[in-house]
């Protein structure tokens, strides 16, 4: 089973997604960082379950449809890149 890893950038993205929400409602914004990280944790028991991502050699996880994970895995890590926007862009 792969291990799980967060990149900076993605804690860092995931902390001002939760940061904005915080100020109009912060008990969203924890439920939000719940549930992001809850589906983050299952795909280490099934990393291939996303779609291919708009970048080589990565994957997406929908979170909702405005939120978006984007993730590398390999047999041993599935690697957390970015937390993003929908109407973001990437890389």
């Amino acid at each position: 089973m792969p291990e799980l890893e967060w990149k900076a950038p993605a804690v860092a993205d995931l902390m001002a997604i939760v940061d904005y929400i915080s100020d109009d409602n912060p008990d969203a914004a924890l439920a939000f960082m719940d549930e992001i990280q809850n589906k983050v944790g299952q795909l280490i028991s099934y990393p291939k379950r996303c779609r291919h991502g708009r970048v080589d050699g990565t994957r997406e996880l929908v979170i909702r449809p405005s939120y978006i994970v984007i993730y590398a895995e390999t047999p041993r890590l599935v690697t957390i890149l970015r937390v993003l926007h929908a109407a973001q862009t990437w890389p």
